[in-house]
Parts: C-alpha cells; structure tokens; sequence
C-alpha cells in the first residue's frame, strides 16, 4: 500500500484553480477527505471511480422513476454521491499520475448517459403517475440543453484554438517579429486598469472594455476558486436533479434552471462574438 499523503497536499495537488461553486462548496470538501481515505489503494483507479459514478447515477434514476417524494429525495442524494465520484476521478489521476485520454473520454461519455437517463427516468415517473405530458417535454428540454452546453463548449474551444494559432503565427511572422505573445481569460485576477504586457495580444480587450464592472465580480470569484460562469452545465445537473427534487417543485426549477443556462451561454457567445471582431482587427494589423 501507497503511503497516504495530507489532505494539505491533496488540495494543493487536486483541486483546480477555477470550478463550479457547486463543487468549491458542496463537493470538494468531502471528496478531498475521501480521496485521503482510498489513495493509497492502486486498486481504486479514475475509471473505477468513473464507473462507480455512472452505477450511482443508475441507482439515482430507479430512485426518481418511483416518482414519490421519498424516493426523489434518495435519488437526489444518489446523484450527489456520484458527481462527488465523479470529482473524485479527476483527483485520483491529479494525484497518482493515472489519468489517461481514454478515462477522459469515459468520463465525457458516462457523464452525458448520466444526465439521458436520469431525465428520462425523473420526468418519465412523474409522467406515468400523472398522465401530464409536461414531463416528457421537461425530459427532451433537460436532455438538450445538457448536450447543448458541452457541444457548445467544445466548438468554442475549437475556435479560440484556431484563433491562438493564427495570432501567434502571425505574430512571428509579421512586423511584431515575435515580440507579441497572445493571451486570453486567465486563472489569475485581471487588473481592472488594464495593466498587462503591451506586447500581449488580448483578444478579450472589447468585451471588458464594454463590462468593465464584470471584473470587479470575477475577481472576487476568482479569491474563492470560483470560476465566473456561475451558472454551468454543473449547476444545471444539481438544480435538476438535487434541487428539484428536494424542494419537490420540479417544474419550477427546472425552469429556472433551463432559463439561467440559456442565459450565461448566451453570454459566453456574445463574448465569442467580440472576441471574434477583436481577432479580425489583430490579424488584419499583424
């Protein structure tokens, strides 16, 4: 057996520099102590975790199929244990140097079969045990969204990537000669005057000039972990799926939740949008 290393130098060593507040608040807390407990056992591998966690979002979605409050609430708390092995994963591979692309792909793959399940059977029971066709369009909305978010996330990635090598490749190329290095949203705090290198090429500049106030509230996100797209793919699951269940006002909820999604992704595009005008103007300059 391993030798178990402090819980100090698991934070240190597992924790991201930005996450959901759902996870900085209501997960790490707990998965750290637990990653503490089995680290030490090579047995208890990030796919191992991955798997527990879908088996738990199985259990979680039998939970929410009985459509009574009581199993609502176990399905809830189901849920919760798995995101926590879900998170757990992640630190395991941080921590032993396990992690692999496949795992990653695993983990993409079961979180997504999580979510289609877990939907069909929370609304579905509902809508077995009241005949209200509300649910199964509760169902399709949560379902869509979920792929909505991360399929928009991983084509935005894909054109800022595209962005970063044009501008750097330009940048070598060009007048610059080099000297301009391109820079996007970092982990550190963003001095709201402005101040970084006046060789950087900043293709965020439009957008927080045009929300200079933004800064202010991600700053402070940032002092505590906290990533500014406080309302993610993370927090849409465990509104759905904790929230509502808990409170027993389903509908409501999901609403909101739905409505607060639409609403940061709707943000993150619009600020796409401008950095995309922003990388025009760079590169047509380089």
């Amino acid at each position: 057996m391993a030798q178990r290393p402090s819980l100090a130098e698991i934070r240190e060593r597992t924790y991201k520099r930005r996450d959901s507040w759902w996870t900085v608040w209501l997960v790490d807390p707990l998965a750290s102590r637990l990653v503490w407990l089995v680290a030490p056992w090579r047995r208890v591998t990030p796919n191992a975790l991955s798997l527990g966690a879908f088996v738990l979002g199985l259990g979680a979605a039998a939970a929410f199929w009985q459509a009574e409050y009581r199993w609502l609430l176990a399905g809830a708390l189901l849920f919760h244990l798995g995101f926590v092995l879900d998170c757990m994963d992640g630190k395991i591979a941080r921590l032993n140097g396990t992690g692999s692309l496949f795992g990653t792909w695993l983990d993409y793959v079961f979180d997504r079969f999580r979510v289609v399940v877990c939907s069909l059977a929370l609304f579905g029971g509902q809508w077995h045990h009241t005949g209200k066709t509300l649910y199964l369009w509760l169902a399709a909305t949560v379902i869509f969204l979920d792929m909505f978010r991360y399929l928009n996330a991983l084509q935005m990635q894909k054109v800022k990537l595209t962005m970063k090598e044009n501008l750097t490749a330009a940048a070598a190329t060009g007048a610059a000669g080099g000297a301009m290095e391109y820079t996007e949203e970092t982990d550190e705090e963003i001095p709201l005057d402005g101040a970084e290198a006046r060789s950087a090429i900043d293709v965020h500049g439009d957008f927080r000039a045009r929300f200079g106030g933004f800064l202010n509230f991600r700053n402070f996100l940032l002092r505590q972990r906290i990533r500014a797209h406080v309302f993610s793919g993370i927090e849409f699951m465990m509104f759905v799926f904790i929230i509502g269940p808990v409170t027993g006002l389903l509908v409501p909820v999901t609403a909101v939740a739905g409505l607060l999604l639409l609403a940061f992704e709707s943000l993150l595009v619009y600020k796409l949008w401008t950095t995309t005008r922003t990388y025009q103007r760079r590169i047509a300059v380089l």
